[in-house]
């Protein structure tokens, strides 16, 4: 079903069994950090609908033949998985009525830096496994030198299409760089799958669970934890409760491996690998997440000094704080506060 993009400037291509395939928008990007890059014109900015009613990905990337691009549509959504082939110097901008969501599968950069506006910068390296999610109208530049192929996954919604992300429903979504989210990741691989195996079987089941991404996103910006499935080795859910509560409420300390497993009633072994089945992740690594988290909560609110805030989730100084914050989000403590100011 899925087809590698036609050259850029080519014309859309008609709907194939209820899906629209096309090629991106073609375009330079707006200059990046000194990129000689030149501006397009603006009409070729503009969502371009086909007879399906499909959002078409406003995403820019450049230069073109350094990535693959291949695309599906369907009513309300467009999904574009775009694979780099080359280790050159990349550059992406968007910026369009539709919201996007981004889910780096693979990726890690030797230098780079990514924008989105209304977030303080970001030159985190790692990018794998983490999710960027830019609401309809905000800015959203990057560049990247690859230190290895990247795989990222675009996901477009026209918010007048999907009423749960409609304005009505939910007015002003926040602008996310590099964060994580466990059923929002599992959500996004399973529609990705679809989309891979694409046909008429199964595009309604493809679009019930776009709509499902859809209610992930906003379950984000509505303070509502996500509903976990049972899974096969994990830890029960009376654990999962009993063991995220205890760690919610002693972030500031250090948690000994024995003190959770000894509150879920098993072995420290078992414990590790069914914590990690059911969180998506070590339990050390969970905790310093959530610390991270918190910390962003107290950030926003200028009565905490970042060092105040560094101690509240368990730093003992102000620079160890730093470079954990950095390394997992990509930007200092001071530079996530200003973004308030």
């Amino acid at each position: 079903m899925l087809t590698n993009s036609l050259p850029r400037n080519a014309a859309s291509r008609p709907a194939v069994n209820g899906y629209a395939r096309r090629s991106p928008q073609a375009g330079a990007l707006l200059p990046i950090n000194g990129s000689s890059l030149g501006r397009r014109r603006e009409s070729n900015v503009r969502e371009v609908r086909s007879s399906t009613n499909a959002v078409t990905s406003t995403l820019e990337i450049a230069p073109g033949d350094a990535v693959k691009r291949r695309t599906v549509a369907w009513p309300g959504m467009t999904a574009e998985i775009v694979q780099a082939t080359s280790r050159e110097k990349i550059e992406c901008r968007f910026r369009g009525p539709v919201h996007m969501l981004a889910v780096c599968e693979q990726g890690a950069r030797s230098d780079g830096e990514t924008f989105i506006e209304g977030l303080p910068r970001s030159a985190l390296r790692d990018l794998k496994k983490k999710l960027t999610f830019v609401p309809a109208g905000h800015e959203y530049r990057e560049w990247q030198e690859p230190r290895i192929l990247s795989r990222v996954v675009y996901f477009f919604f026209d918010p007048g299409k999907i009423s749960v992300l409609s304005a009505t429903d939910v007015a002003d979504l926040t602008p996310r760089l590099y964060f994580e989210d466990a059923a929002l990741w599992d959500t996004a691989l399973k529609l990705t799958t679809l989309i891979e195996s694409a046909s008429v079987d199964n595009q309604r089941y493809l679009e019930a669970v776009g709509l499902v991404l859809a209610h992930e996103l906003a379950r984000l910006d509505s303070g509502l934890p996500p509903v976990q499935a049972p899974i096969r080795g994990g830890l029960a859910a009376w654990q999962q409760r009993v063991i995220a509560t205890y760690i919610e409420e002693h972030l500031a300390d250090q948690i000994p491996l024995a003190t959770l497993a000894q509150l879920a009633r098993l072995s420290a072994c078992y414990f590790c690998r069914a914590f990690k089945q059911s969180f998506g992740m070590p339990p050390h690594r969970y905790h310093t997440s959530r610390r991270i988290e918190r910390a962003k909560e107290l950030l926003a609110k200028p009565a905490h000094s970042v060092t105040e805030v560094g101690s509240a989730v368990g730093f003992s100084d102000t620079s160890s704080f730093t470079t954990a914050f950095r390394k997992w989000t990509g930007f200092t403590p001071t530079a996530y506060r200003r973004s308030f100011e």
